[in-house]
């Protein structure tokens, strides 16, 4: 069965189940009644594949094989409080990666940089002192790696919202294209320099501090919010409670859309996952520029949340 198909038949079974639930019917019934996908005519041209409805819709899937088709990858940092007369500090802000791998290249090995590892040490050895918790869907499919993307506020893996839930802060790191952002050409001409960061999120102290940073160490960010720009960057604000950045202890949270130019710039060779790994910290330290622009906001951010 195709994608489109195999859409079709989810679609005719969805519908089943929303019928009987309203007309007070038999699901089995129904779904007994309806009927499979009908073979299509070998020139039908199909349209793309509909997104799947969520994280458990695609694992489910029996063609994509966790390993082969996708992979998850997460930290969650040990840490406790054995003395009574004593407090301890906590993991308060965690780094998502949701469409990782080959969906949107370059957000695996940035998720894995800002939390304070190197995405070429094997070993899962931390780098930096200062580590976070993470969480990564990536694709690993040689080409077509879009049809694995779940939108953020459809995320239901239950490790992603499990980590957003438990951390007052979350950063969560998205692709997007130049010319989607629809940007004002005064400012972003076509021909200029089309490395941006849209910097979104329902947190508005974590937002400012990002573009802030990112900005002092020479590269472009915009506030999703910011009147300038606001009226064409809806798609890219953050603003959905669902959205996994904002399922945080505090109902809020900070997202990067970062344009694919952007992306391409923090490696000296961006073309596939090992040359992307082999290559972050040889890119005249865009990568590492980027990477600690982001970990000093979050500093920032964490340094007015005190252990109560």
């Amino acid at each position: 069965m195709t994608p489109f198909e195999q859409s079709a038949s989810r679609r005719t079974i969805l519908t089943a189940l929303a019928a009987a639930a309203t007309a007070g019917a038999p699901v089995l019934g129904q779904l007994t009644a309806a009927a499979p996908a009908a073979a299509l005519p070998s020139d039908t041209t199909l349209p793309e594949p509909t997104e799947y409805f969520s994280n458990t819709d695609l694992y489910q899937q029996p063609h994509l094989v966790e390993g082969t088709s996708y992979s998850r990858r997460y930290r969650r940092h040990q840490q406790f409080d054995l003395k009574m007369s004593q407090k301890y500090d906590f993991p308060r802000t965690a780094i998502l990666a949701l469409h990782g791998g080959g969906i949107e290249i370059g957000t695996s090995e940035l998720c894995l940089g800002i939390a304070g590892y190197s995405p070429s040490n094997s070993s899962g050895d931390p780098i930096l002192p200062t580590v976070h918790d993470y969480f990564m869907f990536e694709g690993l499919l040689s080409e077509g790696n879009r049809a694995l993307h779940v939108t953020s506020k459809n995320c239901d893996d239950h490790v992603a919202l499990s980590t957003a839930a438990s951390h007052l802060n979350v950063l969560s790191l998205h692709g997007c294209t130049f010319d989607q952002l629809k940007l004002p050409t005064a400012t972003y001409p076509a021909t200029g320099d089309r490395s941006v960061a849209v910097v979104g999120g329902l947190n508005a102290a974590f937002r400012s501090v990002l573009v802030a940073e990112i900005n002092n160490a020479g590269f472009q960010a915009v506030d999703a919010y910011d009147p300038r720009y606001s009226a064409t960057l809806g798609e890219f604000n953050g603003s959905h409670i669902k959205n996994p950045c904002n399922r945080t202890m505090l109902a809020m949270g900070a997202q990067l859309e970062l344009t694919t130019e952007l992306r391409q710039s923090l490696f000296r060779v961006h073309t596939s996952r090992e040359d992307r790994a082999n290559t972050w910290n040889d890119s005249d330290g865009r990568f590492e520029r980027f990477r600690d622009a982001c970990r000093r906001a979050i500093a920032t951010v964490e340094a007015g949340q005190p252990i109560l």
